[in-house]
């Protein structure tokens, strides 16, 4: 009988990923896609902010007034698929499954190949054990953004505990192939525990 599989403490789902962009704006062309800079606790927002990225600042400052913001963003068209992303963070994090299946939807609703909002509901249905949608997502997020590291490694993670042994070593080998060096080593033991796990159905079948 082949060795039951056994997972790593450290190989635990790797977490949430909000956008971070400023989204290029319809009526602003000249617009570019830049990362937002790190600004004090205490923020007197520039006038060339958009509500998106005020709500952004808010919320990686932890301000429970992010939310509202993000909200102000999609009720002026701006930043739409990306703040309902976003907020389907900020929901999930606080235990409002329901409403943060509906962001998440309704960010693909606007932008379908949405990177975060594949990689985060993958998230939301692994939380739920429901591997199958789960693995569904995150075979798109990866689709979407082929070297996205943390998706490889959640989506390798998941074909583990389906039992789809040949494709999570290969999934999590793309991963080291992804992930600096350090990150890599968090997928070292579950591969060798899937390396044996394989070893053992072989000598299994060969003994039959």
């Amino acid at each position: 009988m082949g060795e039951m599989l056994k997972f790593p403490g450290e190989a635990t789902r790797l977490g949430y990923r909000r956008v971070r962009k400023a989204c290029r704006q319809v009526d602003d062309p000249n617009q570019l896609d830049l990362f937002l800079p790190s600004l004090s606790p205490i923020t007197e927002f520039a006038p060339t902010l958009s509500t998106f990225e005020q709500a952004l600042v808010r919320d990686e400052q932890g301000d429970s007034r992010a939310a509202e913001l993000y909200m102000k963003a999609i009720e002026k068209r701006e930043c739409v698929a990306d703040a309902y992303c976003n907020l389907g963070i900020l929901e999930s994090k606080s235990g409002n499954v329901a409403k943060a299946f509906d962001h998440f939807t309704c960010c693909l609703k606007y932008d379908p190949r949405h990177l975060e909002a594949h990689y985060n509901l993958a998230n939301l249905y692994f939380e739920l054990n429901d591997f199958r949608l789960a693995q569904l997502h995150y075979e798109m997020a990866a689709e979407v953004e082929p070297t996205f590291a943390n998706a490889f490694f959640n989506l390798g993670l998941v074909q583990s505990i389906n039992q789809e042994l040949g494709p999570a070593i290969a999934t999590l080998t793309r991963y080291q192939e992804l992930a600096s060096p350090e990150d890599a080593r968090n997928a070292d033991e579950l591969l060798q525990n899937l390396r044996r796990a394989m070893a053992g159905k072989a000598d299994s079948r060969g003994q039959g």
